[in-house]
């Protein structure tokens, strides 16, 4: 079965270019951009070799997974468009809900999917899948980003941070390809939702309705820097807002995410 698009996201107008492996799927965008691309377009593999995460780690799709990388050229300050993560988020666990659902039906796992801030999708509290944004200014105005999304579907790095998993393990049997043409879709409702950072607030709330760690303890570490208390909401620019012990709130722009039990030891 080819990589293929689904039907909202063919009368949204994408284009695609899906490659058998390459090192990069936001590099491809990238380079597209640099050439003049200017369409919204989907650069997406079932093996990527030299992907990357947040912080420069490594993310590597190996033969099964999905990596997926989609550039749109937006009127928005960055500031702004820092904000789509979070809409990708929302279109992806859409999409996890929909094919998982379809492999229920067949005898398959039931899976819970939340979002972690920042930018990570969780299958029964293990991360399943990462985002990353990356942008360039246009020459005469506008900016091009590209939202790179990776999904474990048949296996998940080890090593990590956070426990990793993948569909497979989870016990949802689905390609990559089924995951994608989903996907292409969640993507073109939340995007037309998100609309150059005007409809964010509504992003927000259905970010909100599936965050992992909504009410409890939380620990965010940045270099050396460390702080705790209990996550409250998302502010207006998608940043993180804890509310410490002695009952002062504070905004968390970045930062390594630890929930529960371990959010007051940092442990991984």
């Amino acid at each position: 079965m080819a990589l293929a698009l689904g039907p909202r996201a063919l009368a949204a107008d994408y284009g695609l270019m899906a490659y058998d492996a390459i090192g990069s799927t936001n590099a491809e965008a990238l380079a597209a951009v640099r050439g003049g691309a200017r369409r919204s377009t989907w650069f997406v593999t079932t093996e990527q070799t030299a992907g990357r995460g947040r912080r420069s780690r490594a993310w590597i799709a190996p033969r099964g997974n999905l990596a997926s990388s989609v550039l749109e050229v937006i009127d928005a300050a960055p500031s702004v468009a820092a904000t789509l993560g979070f809409a990708a988020g929302v279109a992806l666990e859409r999409a996890l809900r929909e094919v998982s659902f379809e492999a229920a039906a067949r005898g398959g796992a039931r899976v819970d999917y939340t979002l972690k801030w920042p930018n990570d999708v969780l299958g029964n509290k293990h991360k399943l899948s990462g985002i990353l944004l990356e942008a360039e200014a246009l020459t005469g105005g506008g900016l091009a980003v590209v939202v790179g999304i990776g999904t474990n579907v048949v296996a998940a790095p080890e090593g990590t941070p956070h426990p990793a998993t993948s569909l497979r393990a989870l016990g949802v049997d689905i390609g990559a390809e089924d995951l994608f043409a989903a996907l292409s879709d969640a993507w073109a409702e939340c995007f037309g939702i998100w609309n150059n950072g005007r409809g964010f607030d509504e992003i927000r709330r259905l970010w909100l309705e599936r965050a992992a760690g909504i009410g409890g303890p939380v620990s965010i570490q940045s270099g050396s820097s460390t702080v705790a208390g209990t996550f409250e909401t998302l502010d207006a620019a998608g940043c993180m807002v804890i509310a410490a012990p002695s009952g002062r709130r504070e905004a968390i722009a970045a930062g390594d995410v630890y929930f529960g039990a371990v959010a007051s030891t940092g442990s991984k």
